[in-house]
């Protein structure tokens, strides 16, 4: 055997040896299974499955392991769409979220819920040690500030389900706004949607597979309702949302607030009207409002009910988009070209779409676009709207200490600055 043939040999006999440890390369890198996010869904209507679940799917180093909704039903096509992507029937399904939460090999949950749950429901997430990806809003100002602590408590990421700051068109007029595009700006202009208007519908019988009692949830009891799991229905209930003022108002007020550099902060003065629906009215969240936001630079945030549109008006001109993600408008369209804009400190770089942000925060344990506190404070600001309608009065707010600086007794006692939760762990159909 001459030289050659004997490295040959005996590199062959080690490779032979070894072959049982070799470890494939889909084992190894980002996409390991040691590397991966695993994750669970907890809500699987229209918004969980179609933006939520879809989104994240696409995030490479997330593992959809299960879904749950206290509607059987709701869960079909998202355990559909998991075990397609996967290509394996192993996603799970649930329809008692606690069961998710107590699942020691679950990452992250997402949480696609009606608006009185995201809170209550997050809590009990971080405190099972989960990172948390919820949609937006908070139901009342307190509740807000409970998830700021309990994330920092449990040293968790949390991230609001908002997609604006990604968008460009509502980061590119954010950013001109707080560089001087339009010189000082002065006054924003926010218009939201009307939702539709319903009456009261008789009780019916509840539904195989839904389980009335975990929807209600935190909310007072009341009997199952043909209609109410409809989005358009529940949000027009000051019992599960804040209505549009809320629902929308967390997209484009966020924008409002980036533009008056002032997403950090609070207005100082607000105050609103809306149309009087009468005692007989389902809807009793705002509609057809009109809400005044003062902030303590002396810029304004004016929100009304129309078809949606933003409009920032400065010393030096404006710009405006025409519909939801529409047309971008302004005095001048050069300003949307002008790159020297962009290397202003205050024009902060264009976080990625909100679900890989959640999940690069998730790897890097840092701080996602719309943590906690942003979140919080978004939502804060159109609470304090809600509340001064329902007052009738201008109401005066210290953003710094978060507290009434006026008729603060009377204010602190309204259910959308705190509320009594129902203890539906132990309720019954019954209530």
């Amino acid at each position: 055997m001459n030289r050659r043939q004997f490295i040959s040999r005996s590199t062959l006999a080690t490779v032979g040896a070894l072959a049982p440890q070799i470890i494939p390369s889909r084992l190894l890198g980002a996409s390991a299974p040691s590397n991966e996010i695993t994750a669970a869904f907890i809500g699987t209507g229209g918004h969980g499955t179609g933006r939520n679940l879809t989104c994240m799917l696409a995030c490479p180093n997330v593992r959809v392991v299960a879904v749950c909704d206290c509607n059987l039903s709701k869960t079909e096509a998202a355990k559909a769409k998991v075990n397609e992507k996967f290509g394996n029937q192993d996603c799970e399904v649930y329809q008692d979220f606690r069961e998710v939460l107590a699942r020691p090999d679950i990452d992250v949950v997402v949480i696609s819920t009606p608006d009185h749950w995201h809170v209550p429901m997050a809590l009990m997430a971080l405190e099972a040690g989960k990172d948390v990806f919820c949609e937006k809003p908070s139901l009342t100002i307190t509740q807000g500030r409970e998830i700021v602590d309990m994330a920092k408590k449990k040293d968790r990421v949390f991230q609001w389900g908002i997609e604006d700051r990604n968008l460009i068109k509502y980061w590119m007029l954010g950013g001109l706004a707080r560089t001087g595009a339009v010189g000082d700006v002065h006054t924003v202009h926010c218009t939201l949607p009307l939702k539709p208007l319903y009456k009261y519908e008789d009780p019916s019988a509840i539904p195989e597979g839904l389980d009335w009692n975990l929807w209600l949830g935190p909310a007072e009891f009341v009997e199952y309702t043909p209609n109410i799991l409809h989005p358009q229905r529940w949000r027009q209930r000051s019992d599960y949302s804040g209505g549009s003022l809320t629902d929308w108002g967390a997209h484009l007020c966020d924008t409002a607030q980036v533009a008056i550099s002032r997403d950090e902060s609070g207005p100082v003065e607000i105050s609103g009207t809306a149309k009087d629906l009468g005692p007989d009215s389902y809807v009793d969240v705002p509609y057809g409002y009109h809400v005044d936001y003062i902030y303590d630079n002396g810029a304004k945030v004016i929100v009304d009910n129309g078809p949606v549109n933003i409009r920032i008006e400065g010393s030096k001109g404006w710009m405006q988009c025409e519909g939801w993600n529409g047309n971008l408008t302004a005095h001048d369209r050069e300003i949307f070209r002008n790159k020297d804009f962009a290397n202003d400190s205050r024009f902060w770089p264009r976080p990625k779409i909100e679900h890989q942000n959640f999940i690069d925060a998730v790897v890097s344990r840092s701080e996602p676009t719309y943590h906690p506190e942003a979140g919080h404070r978004l939502a804060s600001m159109l609470h304090l709207g809600h509340i001064a309608i329902r007052n009738g009065k201008t109401i005066y707010w210290d953003p710094a200490k978060e507290t009434f600086t006026k008729d603060a007794d009377e204010l602190t006692a309204d259910k959308v600055y705190q509320r009594e939760l129902r203890d539906w762990e132990n309720a019954s159909l019954n209530g």
